[in-house]
């Protein structure tokens, strides 16, 4: 974008580390839009100041990610929001407090009144029609992205002296909510040590919002006799991410429910062989470089990890398809994309102000 085609648009990008801050991160590099840059989740008093800030600011405001939406209560300009899923909108995976059930019925009802929704997913448009009877049209799928300079095959020698973990093993990237399904792929897990004595279970990201996933997650292995055989990894760089991928056996990722799912794209780029549950968003990001599985049988999450493991012709495949796949996704086309929905709603509002 050139600096003098400017637009009068306002991103709010957040600065935490998950894959919800990685979209308005990579977004941000690479549109040329005035940016409010602040933390995911406010207090009242700190989300009445950002909502001042962005007023004073720009005609149109991008609301990077659901959770925002309820900013949007301050707000009397034209906005857009992205929705990267529905999970704590629309499904009781994780408990709720009082002032968070009325938190989400904030974002709930200013996304029904944003000026445009970006999806970023076909799962996800489908969710917001089903769910929240929005009008497709008012709907754009703008799918996530990977940096391919980052997450791309590496050769063993380029890697990190402290990534030469015990091998093969099988990866895991994410927090440990109910919904990520980690009891499951524990469960096939301890199945697929019975024939690979030797194998191991890295799991990297942090627990999640609660300490108690993490907790019950320790039970859990403890109780199913592979406390030693799962390697807990919390955040780690981008670089040092793909490391793992690269050199892991496969990632395995049965989700109950995704709006997108970084990983197995992420996985795909570096040579990662993907096995994936078979819901929501999984199937479009895997398509059928993947295997993928119902999230609800254990022998059939072992059966389809025990095959990538043991057939090199099967894995080689994979491994080929999945860099293929992988390329159809990029931020660049992502935040191309984006800016076409600006100068979209940017159209439509002169119209109708009669300009």
């Amino acid at each position: 974008m050139k600096g003098g085609d400017k637009k009068v648009v306002v991103l709010i990008v957040t600065n935490e580390e998950s894959g919800v801050d990685k979209y308005s991160q990579e977004i941000a590099r690479r549109l040329d839009v005035k940016k409010i840059t602040t933390r995911r989740y406010l207090s009242l008093p700190k989300a009445y100041n950002l909502a001042r800030s962005i007023k004073s600011q720009g005609s149109i405001v991008h609301l990077s990610n659901q959770h925002f939406a309820r900013y949007a209560l301050f707000l009397k300009q034209p906005f857009i929001v992205t929705v990267h899923d529905l999970a704590r909108c629309c499904f009781n995976f994780d408990p709720e407090t009082v002032s968070e059930k009325i938190l989400l019925k904030l974002d709930i009802r200013y996304i029904k009144r944003a000026s445009h929704i970006i999806a970023v997913s076909q799962n996800t448009k489908n969710d917001l029609v089903k769910y929240l009877n929005i009008p497709e049209n008012e709907i754009s799928v703008i799918y996530n992205g990977v940096d391919h300079n980052v997450f791309k095959p590496y050769k063993p020698y380029q890697m990190k002296p402290f990534h030469k973990l015990p091998k093969p093993y099988i990866m895991y990237v994410g927090s440990e909510r109910r919904r990520k399904n980690l009891g499951r792929l524990f469960e096939a897990f301890a199945e697929l040590k019975r024939e690979f004595p030797g194998l191991k279970l890295v799991k990297v990201g942090d627990s999640g919002r609660s300490e108690q996933f993490r907790s019950d997650t320790l039970k859990m292995v403890s109780a199913l006799g592979i406390a030693e055989d799962v390697i807990f990894t919390d955040h780690v760089s981008e670089v040092d991410l793909a490391y793992y991928y690269a050199s892991a056996a496969l990632l395995a990722y049965p989700s109950l429910y995704e709006g997108f799912g970084l990983p197995p794209l992420e996985a795909m780029a570096c040579g990662c062989p993907v096995v994936s549950s078979n819901t929501s968003s999984l199937p479009e990001v895997v398509g059928e470089a993947g295997i993928v599985v119902t999230p609800y049988g254990i022998y059939s999450l072992a059966r389809a990890m025990g095959q990538v493991l043991t057939d090199e012709q099967l894995r080689n495949k994979m491994v080929r398809k999945g860099l293929e796949q992988s390329k159809k996704f990029s931020w660049d086309k992502a935040a191309r994309e984006t800016m076409e929905v600006y100068e979209s709603v940017e159209r439509s509002l002169s119209i109708g102000k009669g300009v």
